[in-house]
């Protein structure tokens, strides 16, 4: 059984279609990145699947519970970071995940959280003295603690640095290693490359690709730029089969090719190509 489950899930908001009949599966100990702009669907798809909100049509299934209808012990199986900070400015950073521990059956040491997520040295600090990273790291540790069966993560890593970032992932990559199936929302592609099995890439409400990120829209097949410089000016060319050209190249040179670089399309290249494709294929449909 699939940890997650979405099928023709809908959501207007006034004259604003939010979801727009998407569906998909996270299996169990998997972790799905959704992809999107802003105002594409993705956090209202998160809510829904939360049971903060509720669709207007379609079915939701986590852990196999219709999230509207999750109880405690349901709920306890969960781990959320939501998009905004909690209001803790009273507590320290060590109260504050000692306090949430109890929430739950199992939970993990709260020390161990908290060096996890970079914390350490600000452990006894109260929340409201917090910078907006570090609150965005006490969110996540909070998320954590109680050793969540499926982890909702909504730009977790907003505010923060790169290494803080990069300790993130360590975390994150341990916890699926145990079989935490993960529903991730983020900006950061390279963040969606490095933790997800799969990507879906959400505009205007409806899913318009879902896959591994190596081979999205197609990517494991695109065609490479070479690009070189030749009679100092710079070239390029596209090709499926660089490693021919590159020989080609090779000829025409005593030496080495000069500024050499072969280049696969990378994953914003094909997350922003999809969006371009949706785009022209909605301005068409308006026309029509």
């Amino acid at each position: 059984m699939s940890a997650i489950s979405v099928v023709n899930l809908t959501k207007r908001y006034g004259d604003h279609q939010a979801l727009d009949g998407i569906s998909f599966e996270v299996a169990d100990g998997e972790c799905v990145a959704l992809l999107g702009p802003n105002g594409a669907g993705k956090t209202t798809a998160t809510e829904i699947l939360e049971g903060y909100r509720h669709a207007d049509s379609g079915e939701a299934r986590v852990l196999g519970v219709d999230p509207q209808h999750g109880d405690l012990v349901w709920r306890a199986r969960l781990g959320i970071v939501l998009q905004t900070s909690r209001d803790l400015g009273d507590l320290t950073v060590r109260e504050a995940v000692r306090h949430f521990a109890r929430y739950y059956p199992s939970p993990r040491d709260p020390d161990e959280v908290i060096a996890s997520v970079g914390l350490t040295e600000k452990a006894h600090d109260r929340n409201d003295k917090l910078s907006g990273g570090q609150r965005r790291r006490l969110d996540v540790a909070l998320g954590v603690i109680g050793r969540p069966d499926v982890l909702f993560l909504d730009e977790p890593t907003t505010g923060f640095d790169p290494e803080a970032r990069r300790e993130f992932w360590e975390l994150i990559d341990a916890l699926k290693a145990e079989g935490t199936t993960i529903l991730l929302t983020t900006h950061y592609l390279e963040e969606a490359e490095h933790l997800a099995e799969r990507v879906a890439v959400i505009a205007s409400g409806r899913i318009i690709a879902c896959d591994a990120p190596s081979k999205l829209g197609g990517r494991n097949s695109g065609q490479a730029i070479v690009s070189w410089v030749e009679g100092g000016d710079e070239r390029s060319e596209r090709t499926d089969s660089p490693t021919r050209l590159v020989n080609e190249l090779a000829t025409r040179f005593p030496g080495e090719i000069p500024d050499l670089t072969v280049r696969r399309p990378t994953l914003e290249d094909t997350y922003l190509t999809l969006l371009g494709e949706h785009a022209d294929n909605e301005r068409n449909e308006a026309q029509s």
